[in-house]
Formats: structure tokens, C-alpha cells, sequence
């Protein structure tokens, strides 16, 4: 295994993005390797990493097709369903409560 480049915070060269900068782009990476990487130091913990790709290598994102529509529509519907109350909650229901806020509130009252 090669060694990658290391780049300070915002010291990047031109050339290369994070994966968000190439969706931004229209772009993705495309199966290519990481080509560096960037650290941002913190003072407690370890360094904030980015990993960087080449933008002449990365390919454009995918079309959404109609079926990859539906699943993901599928899956939203599912986040925001109550498993309590089977009502859509209209946002997706967090995750530390299980359950729409009205039924959780209405579980810690009783």
C-alpha cells in the first residue's frame, strides 16, 4: 500500500475534492483510489480527517431511475411512520425515543 499525500486544512491543491465537493459538481469518485488526504488539527482529540479524490479521474453521479425513486420514497415513509401509533409523523421519528414525540410524551406521562 502506497503512502497518501497529507495536506493541512484548506491547503489542498487544485485538482482534488472530498466527496462532497465532487456531488456538488455533479461528479463521484468513481471506484478510484484516495489520492491524499486532509487533517485539521483539534485540541482534544485526534485530527479531523477529509479524504481527497482526483477530479479528472471522477466520474458524473448516476441518473435517479424511477425505481430507485420509489425504494428511496419507501424508505423516508418508513423513518417517518410511528411504530406506536402508525400515523406519519410528517419527520423522522429520532431514533433515542422509537416513537413519534406525541407517543413518547404521552409513554413518559404515564
Amino acid at each position: 500500500m502506497a503512502a497518501i499525500h497529507v495536506y493541512r486544512w484548506r491547503l489542498a491543491p487544485d485538482g482534488l475534492a472530498t466527496r462532497r465537493q465532487l456531488r456538488a459538481m455533479g461528479l463521484r469518485p468513481g471506484g478510484q483510489e484516495v489520492a491524499a488526504q486532509l487533517e485539521r488539527p483539534r485540541r482534544r482529540r485526534g485530527p479531523l480527517v477529509a479524504y481527497l479524490y482526483r477530479i479528472d479521474q471522477a466520474k458524473p453521479v448516476r441518473p435517479m431511475t424511477p425505481a430507485r425513486m420509489a425504494a428511496l420514497e419507501a424508505a423516508m415513509r418508513a423513518r417517518r411512520t410511528c411504530p406506536n401509533c402508525r400515523r406519519d409523523a410528517g419527520y423522522c421519528i429520532p431514533r433515542s425515543l422509537g416513537m413519534c414525540v406525541p407517543c413518547s410524551d404521552l409513554e413518559t406521562a404515564a
